[in-house]
């Protein structure tokens, strides 16, 4: 027997949630991150994405936060979901992302930010132009180049994807290599600059490859499976870590097009990474967090009122399906949601954002809740996520009075 929907006064009793955003573990919600400095001793601002999709804003956002820099966060709209603020195209003509400003000094390119900074403090490890780093950052946009020319050049023949594939594999084991030469799980003998350059692409990577291609990365690799292990041991890093349905659905518009090869294991994947089951991907491997239920419920309960305004379904329907939704996720029984509530339903399973609006575990709950509430009642889907934008995750959406 389904139990009724908790109201929002009841739910908000069930979670204690909190995250000291300024000082505590990396998150993408922080405005400012002081690692208990005084605010006085900022001199760096980081402008970037605010859905956290950028791999080069990763990239520079891992290394402050690894190297505990005092600085300050600006949220930038990506041209793929809105258009870009206009005191920003003023800042920085060309509009990329991600800039830093250093006591003043605006720097774009995410190379030459990272060589600013070494400049302005000290190397993370061995750093950007040491000798043994040099042929690490080559490795690194050789597997890029491999990677953009089997996922987002469309194959004119069986033969060309398998000829693009071979090609990926046999610069993955190049990698594979390199970390074979350390002694232990990073690129080299300790974590440091190298690690933090391959992460944002080797992540996409590992999610792309395996809903397009129906190839996994990490699954198929020994020592990259021990690289992001170790990479996932550091809370720096699982807070700046995507899932798989962000990032093979904030891609397309990102790279010009994703072409997948309608091969068996790639559909079952496609079937899996946005329907589910979600646990067990080869997305994570840390144990889940026991407070997870509690992040993704204290996180719907902040942003609930515009959750509801942008979604297709009726606001007072879907005010009741959501609770529903959460009132089992929480609860752990069924709770039924009122008829014609499932596309609604399903609209924000797909739109989840890992890790902007919660962590990945938080957001599997989640996406498992709403797709088992759907369930009860129908099985119509939300509208299909857009692939030449993304205009649908506007953050004018989202943002909080």
């Amino acid at each position: 027997m389904a139990i009724a929907p908790l109201s929002w006064t009841d739910l908000e009793a069930l979670t204690d949630f909190q995250v000291d955003a300024v000082n505590g573990p990396t998150n993408a919600q922080a405005r400012w991150r002081l690692f208990g400095h005084p605010e006085a001793d900022v001199q760096v601002t980081l402008y970037r994405d605010n859905h956290a999709w950028c791999p080069y804003c990763q990239k520079v956002w891992l290394w402050l936060e690894e190297q505990q820099i005092p600085y300050r966060i600006e949220k930038v709209t990506m041209f793929c979901y809105g258009e870009k603020e206009s005191w920003y195209k003023h800042k920085v003509r060309s509009g990329m992302l991600p800039a830093l400003e250093l006591d003043g000094r605006i720097i774009t390119e995410s190379d030459d930010i990272l060589i600013a900074l070494e400049r302005a403090f000290s190397p993370l490890g061995k750093g950007m132009k040491d000798p043994t780093v040099m042929p690490l950052r080559q490795l690194e946009r050789l597997l890029f180049r491999a990677w953009c020319n089997w996922l987002c050049i469309p194959s004119i023949s069986p033969q060309q994807e398998q000829q693009n594939r071979a090609h990926f594999i046999e610069v993955v084991g190049k990698v594979e290599q390199a970390l074979a030469s350390t002694p232990g799980s990073y690129f080299l003998a300790e974590f440091g600059t190298a690690d933090v350059i391959f992460t944002p692409y080797v992540e996409r990577m590992n999610a792309s490859l395996y809903y397009y291609k129906g190839y996994s990365l990490r699954e198929d690799n020994p020592h990259l499976a021990a690289w992001f292990e170790a990479m996932e041991s550091r809370s720096t890093y699982r807070g700046t870590q995507s899932d798989f349905h962000t990032h093979v659905h904030d891609l397309p518009p990102q790279m010009g097009g994703c072409w997948d090869n309608g091969q068996p294991q790639t559909l079952l994947n496609q079937q899996r990474v946005d329907h589910g089951p979600w646990f067990g991907l080869p997305d994570v491997a840390y144990p889940e967090p026991e407070n997870s239920r509690q992040e993704a419920l204290s996180r719907v309960i902040k942003h609930r009122a515009n959750i509801v305004r942008v979604n297709p379904v009726e606001d007072r329907l879907f005010d009741q399906a959501l609770r529903c939704a959460l009132t089992s996720m929480m609860i752990g029984e069924a709770c039924l949601p009122p008829p014609g509530s499932d596309a609604g339903l399903r609209y924000l399973r797909d739109r989840i954002n890992v890790p902007r609006d919660m962590s990945i575990y938080a957001g599997k709950r989640l996406r498992e809740a709403l797709e088992k509430t759907a369930a009860l009642v129908g099985d119509q889907q939300g509208s299909p996520i857009p692939i030449r934008h993304r205009r649908d995750q506007d953050p004018a959406n989202f943002a909080t009075s």
